[in-house]
């Protein structure tokens, strides 16, 4: 298997520091609002990576952050007249629903920010005491930029001309040493969470978060580290540049970066009007749909999001879904079950297609061409099962198909999948009559739910919901 590195600016063959294990860190979404479909894309991407590397045998052990305390959550917190940790704890109960719709697997771990601070006032004072950061009178802690002198080797940029600031909050410009130098720890503002530190009572820049949770759930050093482009810098050269310095090794072996999402050829953005969240995409076209339509293209090459594409991929997937369907129509009414030697070859012949497939995610997860693989075993089956087929080669044939869909994270059998949405929709609907007071009618969707084996459970999280 061979991964573009964005280190060394090349694909290099994938070793893992642990035969047969992976450790893998992809930077989550900031919780203030619903995930937009640029959020989507790293999720789906590396959650595609993810059963690719598990279907190939590792073991892998995912970790993907909420950042639960930011200005943006502030920001809204104040807006609404509520405490940050009711945003951070709504949306991120939001964005559990939406990565559930995109069939999404929750990670090994999802850590949060605030649950982590012990961690983070840790490794900053390891950082001071290295001489890699330094306090100012006013309680910010910077760390010194021009001391970790591979700073940039990442985004191979030079030191010089680079810019300081980006997304910290410059608190006191003139107490910083060094445009360069970036927070690590900022003093509180009125109104704002804060925790205690040495420094000040205040809380920790961006960029350390990653770094410290990383450390916590994957070990100093780790197989992969991943993320949008639009994080290579200031963010992830922050995170290596805080984590090498702190633990004096490398901090991580490959970097994988996918591109940019495009509406229309434009940028997205909410003052052009072409800001689409995953929850209004989904209201017109399922989570699967867009799911399939993220994996259309090679996930470093930039995207565009139209409709237009988004109906060509609604159109594609179902001509996999129907190929699924006929099969599971074919296995139910065969009359004969063994398979002839005849049909043996047959089902030999397919094997190239699932050669093809793994070949294409062996070279850095190309799903587009996975998916063209897909589609060539779906032409293959369907000239194959025109007729009358056995049950075994019927099951066959749609085991294999249902092994690459769920690769990719595509449910061949929407049955369950829609099911499942009609459930939600349900809970939804619920929550919203408890919203507005109309206690007998959350009531008796709850009984109805309950009738029909689903059991609703109230949590802190949000609802939750299992079968009986």
């Amino acid at each position: 298997m061979r991964i573009f590195n964005t280190l060394t600016r090349r694909k290099e063959e994938f070793v893992p520091i642990e035969p047969g294990k992976v450790k893998m860190y992809v930077c989550g979404p900031t919780v203030y609002n619903y995930i937009h479909i640029g959020n989507a894309r790293p999720m789906i991407v590396f959650d595609t990576f993810r059963r690719y590397m598990e279907y190939r045998g590792y073991q892998v052990t995912y970790v993907s952050n909420f950042t639960d305390v930011d200005d943006k959550i502030i920001k809204k917190a104040k807006e609404e007249g509520k405490d940050a940790s009711e945003i951070s704890e709504r949306y991120i109960a939001e964005c559990q629903k939406d990565m559930e719709a995109l069939n999404v697997r929750p990670a090994s771990v999802h850590p949060r920010a605030t649950r982590e601070i012990g961690e983070m006032v840790h490794m900053v004072s390891d950082l001071i005491d290295k001489g890699y950061a330094y306090p100012v009178e006013d309680g910010t802690v910077y760390y010194k930029t021009r001391a970790f002198h591979s700073y940039g080797k990442l985004s191979h940029k030079n030191i010089e001309d680079l810019e300081g600031g980006h997304r910290d909050i410059k608190v006191t410009g003139e107490l910083k040493r060094d445009p360069l130098d970036f927070v690590l720890w900022k003093p509180k503002k009125e109104g704002e969470p804060y925790w205690d530190s040495p420094w000040c009572q205040g809380r920790p820049g961006w960029h350390i978060e990653c770094s410290c949770m990383s450390k916590r759930y994957l070990g100093d050093t780790i197989d992969i580290h991943a993320g949008g482009e639009d994080l290579i810098f200031p963010h992830h050269e922050n995170e290596i540049a805080q984590s090498e310095a702190a633990n004096g090794v490398e901090f991580a072996r490959y970097w994988m970066h996918n591109g940019f999402l495009n509406i229309d050829h434009r940028k997205m953005s909410k003052s052009l009007g072409n800001f689409f969240t995953v929850r209004e995409v989904c209201q017109k076209y399922s989570g699967q749909v867009l799911r399939f339509f993220m994996l259309s293209a090679h996930y470093r090459s930039p995207l565009n999001f139209s409709a237009d594409l988004m109906e060509a991929a609604k159109a594609s997937l179902e001509r996999i879904l129907t190929a699924g369907e006929n099969l599971r129509f074919l296995a139910e009414n065969a009359r004969i079950d063994r398979m002839s030697e005849e049909e043996r070859k047959i089902l030999a012949d397919s094997d190239q297609y699932m050669d093809k497939f793994n070949e294409a995610m062996d070279d850095d997860c190309n799903t587009a061409d996975a998916l063209a693989a897909i589609f060539e075993l779906v032409k293959f089956i369907n000239s194959r099962a025109a007729g009358q087929i056995s049950r075994e080669l019927a099951d066959q044939f749609y085991q294999r198909l249902d092994t690459l869909t769920q690769v990719c994270g595509l449910i061949l059998d929407q049955k369950e999948d829609n099911l499942d949405a009609e459930i939600d929709s349900l809970i939804e609907e619920r929550q919203e009559a408890r919203r507005q007071k109309d206690f007998a009618r959350a009531d008796r969707i709850r009984d109805d739910l309950l009738a029909r084996g689903i059991v609703l459970e109230d949590t802190r999280e949000g609802v939750k919901w299992h079968r009986a």
